[in-house]
């Protein structure tokens, strides 16, 4: 049985490794302004992390030291982890579906629409409630002012790449026809009867398009394409969970066939 808790140790020392990118992914999201302000999905990928952790850690100790009631709390508590992570990397995936930019006639940069995002991406910023907050913590930060840093000149900000949360955030929509004095001051609406967010435009640096559904929408662009990211490191962590996981099943199956043969040997059974 030696060797089977050898190799059921080493298994869970892997497993201990692989907690590592699931706690980095969660650490990565809340460190993202948009996330930090949003605080959704970085706790529950942590906690879920350092909980594989534990539980590798407990197979580890459990398997070094040939400890069965630990080996069996790993194979129940790791199964129950897996399948925890699962759910959540096809949560994330059904959540993230929907939702992408517009191109709008001679600029570079997309724009956005809350509708075009999933129901329960919606409900996270339609409630003034929630959005109040948020809206506070993203007009605390400089993405707006780094605009104007960076682009004196119309047809170098039209021509930028900028992130859906500028997009939505620190400029008019199109469609209202402002006029570009530069990327945070617009004057002169042709139109402001084309959409809502024409009349939430202020050009006070504090309020800009914060109160604008273009700007719930660049936000959710934004934790899109974060998520979608944090989802792949998961997703293939997850496949290696359950590759290691498996083969840790067989390793204990085959350390308690090698204990009962021994027994018998002995003249046990």
């Amino acid at each position: 049985m030696a060797l089977s808790s050898n190799v059921i140790g080493a298994i869970n020392f892997v497993a201990m490794l692989l907690s590592i990118p699931v706690i980095g992914a969660g650490i990565w999201l809340a460190m993202e302004p948009d996330n930090s302000c949003v605080k959704i999905l970085q706790w529950p990928v942590i906690i879920l992390g350092v909980l594989i952790l534990i539980v590798a850690l407990a197979g580890f100790v459990g398997g070094f030291w040939r400890i069965p009631w630990l080996l069996i709390f790993y194979l129940i508590a790791m199964l129950i982890l897996i399948i925890l992570l699962a759910c959540l990397v096809v949560f994330i995936y059904m959540v993230t579906v929907r939702g992408s930019g517009h191109l709008e006639p001679s600029r570079a940069y997309l724009e956005y629409r809350l509708d075009d995002f999933s129901g329960w991406l919606r409900r996270r910023v339609q409630s003034s409630y929630k959005w109040d907050r948020i809206r506070g913590c993203l007009s605390s930060t400089n993405m707006c002012a780094e605009l104007n840093q960076s682009y004196r000149m119309a047809q170098d900000f039209f021509n930028a790449h900028i992130t859906p949360l500028q997009s939505g955030c620190c400029k008019p929509p199109t469609l209202c026809g402002y006029t570009f004095v530069n990327p945070t001051y617009w004057i002169s609406p042709i139109n402001n009867a084309a959409d809502m967010d024409c009349l939430q435009w202020n050009n006070d640096q504090t309020q800009l398009c914060y109160g604008c559904d273009s700007c719930k929408a660049g936000l959710l662009a934004n934790l899109k394409a974060e998520w979608r990211r944090a989802d792949i490191i998961l997703m293939v962590t997850l496949v290696a969970l359950i590759c290691v996981y498996l083969i840790g099943c067989c390793a204990f199956r085959n350390a308690k066939t090698e204990d009962l043969f021994r027994k018998y040997k002995q003249g046990y059974t």
